[in-house]
C-alpha cells in the first residue's frame, strides 16, 4: 500500500499535465545597521534608503547596467520637456500604473497621477513632518515653497495641501510641472530618487498617521511584508505591480554587462518572489552567516564583506580557493563614498570660527593616523580622502592633496601650542586657552568594529595630549542626536546618490544645517560659492569652484575626510545577474535566484 501511494505521487510530480508550485524565489541579504523608519520624509539613513525604493517609486530611474550611467523614464511616459534656462520642467506621468493593494484603498485599484508626486514633495515642506530632507528640498529652490512652509511656520496653521506653490503644479491629471527660482541643469538626478522622492498617496499618509513608517504603499515592485525592528525586514511581490520586463542599455563593448543582458532580457519584473533582509550587526556572524550560506551574498551598500574577513575571502583580491570551488565569485571596487567625522561647529569646546577652535580642529585631524586605520582595522580596504568629494563624480580630482589627507602630531603639537591649548593645571592634558578643562566627546556605537575605532582615536589624541571621553549609543538614536545637534563629534560614513559632486558639499551648505550638515558649518562665503555652482553647467569654471570649496572646506575642517571604502562584493552562484550598482540602491527586483541550485549545494 505504501509503495503504490509512493508511486503514484512520483508519477503525479512527473506527469506533465499535473499542476506544480514553483518553489518560492526567496533573496537572502543582511544589514550591519538597523533601519530608521520607512516613510520617506523621515529617513536620511543608508539603510532605512536601501529599502524604500524597492517599494516607491520616483519619475526616473538609473539604468542597471549602463556605464556611464543613463537616466531612464521609470514612472514617467518620456523624458522631460525642459527650458532653455533649466528652470522649468515639465513631466507626464504614464498612465495605468497603481498603488500596491491596501485596506485603505477599500477594494478599489488607486491609480498614480501627477498630484501625487506634488504631495509627496510637499510633505517635506510641511513643518508638523519635520522632513530629514526639507534642507535637501528646499535648496533645489522650488518657486514658492519655502515661502509656502514659511507662510505656515508664522501663522501656526495645518499645511495646506490643496494649494499648490507656482513652483509645484498639476497641469493636468498626467502633467506636472517644475519650476525653479535658478538654473539646475542637473535636475533630472533629482527626479530619480524613489528612496526620498518616490510618489506616496495621501490618503495612505493620512489613514496611518504618526505610524506610517511603518506602513509604506507605493507603487513599486516590493510591498512590506514584515518588519522586526532591529531584527529583520522581508519584503514581498507587489502582486499589483504593472507589466514591466527586465531591460538594459549596457556599452557594446562592455562584457559583463552584456552578458548579464543576455541571460535577464524579457524576464518580468520583479524576478524574486521575497527579500529577506537579517540586520546582522558583529562582523563574524555576518561571515559565518554567509559561510553557511544563510545569505545569498554580501553586496553592495549597508552590507559587503567585513574588513576583517577579506583576507579570508579574497587573499590578494582573488577569491579564496575553498570558495571558489562553491563557485562563489567575488569583486572588489573604490567606492563612491567617503567616512568622515565631524565635529559639531557650535559645541563650546570644538565648535566655532576662530582661529584658536579652527586651530583645534585641524590639529585633531592632523593627529588621526589614517594610514593606520586602513591597514590596521580596514584591512587594506580604503584609500585615503583629501576632500569631501568622492570618486567617480564631478569635482573629484585623484590628484588633489590637502592637509585633509595629512598625518602629522609635531605638527598638531605645535599648532595647540600656539593657540594656548597648554597643560595649565599640571595634569598630564591640556587645557582650553581659557585655563578651563579640554575634553573631546566623540559618540560611538557598541559594535567590535567601532572599538576598535574608538581605540586608535584615543591613542592618537593622547600622544598630542588630549583627553578623549566617548558617548556609545545605537546608530539610528547617534543619528537623532547629531541631526539635534546633540554630538560633539562623530564619524560616520556617506555614499554619493547621482553623478554630481556638488551633492557631497551639501553637508557644509548652511542651508541644511541639521540635516545632511550635521556639522552645522554655516559660512556665507561658502553658501555663496554652493549657490553660483548650483546653476552653472559642468566645465572649467564649475570644476574651478569644486577646487575653491575644498579649500575652504581643508581650511575650517568642520569634517575631517578620511577615507574613500573599498567593496568587496562576494555572492553565491544561484544569484543570477547581479552588478555592484554606481549611485543608486535599488537592484533587488533585477536580479534572480536559482532556487534548486541552492537547495541542491546545501544537501
Amino acid at each position: 500500500m505504501i509503495r503504490t501511494i509512493a508511486l503514484a505521487l512520483a508519477l503525479a510530480v512527473a506527469l506533465p499535465g499535473v499542476a506544480q508550485t514553483p518553489p518560492k524565489k526567496v533573496l537572502k541579504l543582511a544589514f550591519t545597521t538597523a533601519t530608521t523608519s520607512f516613510d520617506p520624509v523621515q529617513i536620511s539613513d543608508l539603510y532605512s534608503r536601501t529599502i524604500t525604493p524597492h517599494i516607491f517609486e520616483a519619475l526616473y530611474q538609473y539604468d542597471y547596467l549602463a556605464r556611464p550611467v543613463k537616466v531612464k523614464p521609470l514612472t514617467a511616459a518620456g523624458l522631460p520637456e525642459v527650458s532653455a534656462d533649466y528652470r522649468t520642467w515639465t513631466v507626464r506621468v504614464k498612465p495605468g500604473i497603481h498603488f500596491a493593494d491596501d485596506p485603505v484603498f477599500k477594494g478599489q485599484k488607486r491609480e498614480l497621477t501627477a498630484r501625487d508626486y506634488v504631495y509627496s514633495i510637499l510633505r517635506s515642506a510641511d513643518p508638523a513632518n519635520r522632513a530629514q530632507i526639507w534642507t535637501y528640498i528646499a535648496s533645489l529652490k522650488l518657486s514658492g515653497l519655502a515661502a509656502k512652509r514659511q507662510k505656515h511656520l508664522d501663522d501656526k496653521t495645518p499645511f495646506d495641501y490643496d494649494s499648490e506653490p507656482e513652483g509645484l503644479r498639476t497641469l493636468d491629471r498626467y502633467t506636472l510641472q517644475i519650476r525653479l527660482d535658478e538654473p539646475n541643469p542637473r535636475f533630472l538626478e533629482v527626479l530619480a530618487a524613489s528612496d526620498l522622492l518616490g510618489a506616496v498617496a495621501r490618503e495612505v499618509v493620512e489613514a496611518y498617521g504618526d505610524k506610517i513608517g511603518e506602513h509604506p504603499v507605493g507603487t513599486g515592485p516590493f510591498r512590506l511584508k514584515s518588519w522586526r525592528r532591529g531584527s529583520q525586514i522581508v519584503l514581498e511581490r507587489n502582486p499589483d505591480y504593472r507589466e514591466r520586463l527586465y531591460d538594459a542599455e549596457p556599452a557594446a563593448d562592455d562584457a559583463e554587462g552584456q552578458a548579464i543582458l543576455a541571460k535577464m532580457r524579457g524576464k518580468r519584473l520583479p524576478i524574486v518572489d521575497e527579500v529577506l533582509v537579517a540586520i546582522i550587526e558583529e562582523d563574524q556572524p555576518m561571515w559565518l552567516s554567509f559561510l553557511n550560506g544563510e545569505v545569498d551574498g554580501l553586496l553592495s551598500r549597508g552590507n559587503s564583506v567585513p574588513g576583517n574577513f577579506v583576507v579570508q575571502g579574497m587573499p590578494g583580491g582573488q577569491v579564496a580557493p575553498n570558495l571558489a570551488k562553491k563557485g562563489i565569485v567575488g569583486k572588489q571596487t573604490v567606492n563612491s563614498d567617503i567616512a568622515i567625522t565631524y565635529f559639531n561647529m557650535e559645541d563650546p569646546v570644538v565648535g566655532g570660527y576662530t582661529p584658536e577652535k579652527v586651530a583645534l580642529r585641524r590639529a585633531i585631524g592632523l593627529a588621526m593616523d589614517i594610514d593606520r586605520e586602513i591597514r590596521i582595522i580596514r584591512r587594506g580596504q580604503a584609500i585615503p580622502a583629501q576632500s569631501n568629494i568622492v570618486p567617480g563624480t564631478t569635482g573629484y580630482d585623484p590628484d588633489f592633496k590637502s592637509e585633509g589627507g595629512d598625518y602629522n602630531p609635531a605638527r598638531a603639537n605645535a599648532l595647540l601650542d600656539l593657540y594656548g591649548y597648554l597643560d595649565k593645571d599640571g595634569d598630564g592634558w591640556r587645557d582650553l586657552p581659557d585655563g578651563s578643562p579640554l575634553v573631546l566627546n566623540r559618540a560611538t556605537q557598541p559594535e567590535q568594529i567601532n572599538r576598535q575605532f574608538d581605540e586608535l582615536f584615543r591613542k592618537n589624541m593622547e600622544d598630542i595630549g588630549l583627553r578623549v571621553t566617548f558617548e556609545t549609543g545605537q546608530w539610528p538614536e547617534q543619528l537623532k542626536k547629531a541631526r539635534a545637534g546633540k554630538l560633539q563629534i562623530w564619524a560616520l560614513g556617506s555614499s554619493a546618490a547621482g553623478t554630481d559632486g556638488q551633492s557631497a558639499l551639501f553637508r557644509l551648505h548652511g542651508v541644511q544645517a541639521g540635516g545632511q550638515n550635521l556639522a552645522r558649518f554655516k559660512l556665507p562665503a561658502f553658501d555663496a560659492l554652493f549657490d553660483r555652482m548650483s546653476v552653472l553647467p559642468d566645465g572649467p569654471e564649475r570644476e574651478a569652484l569644486f577646487l575653491e570649496a575644498k579649500k575652504i572646506a581643508v581650511a575650517y575642517m568642520p569634517y575631517k575626510p578620511t577615507v574613500h571604502r573599498i567593496s568587496t562584493d562576494m555572492w553565491y552562484p544561484w544569484l543570477i545577474g547581479y552588478r555592484r550598482p554606481l549611485f543608486w540602491s535599488e537592484w533587488w527586483h533585477l536580479v534572480d535566484v536559482d532556487v534548486a541550485m541552492r537547495e541542491a549545494a546545501q544537501r
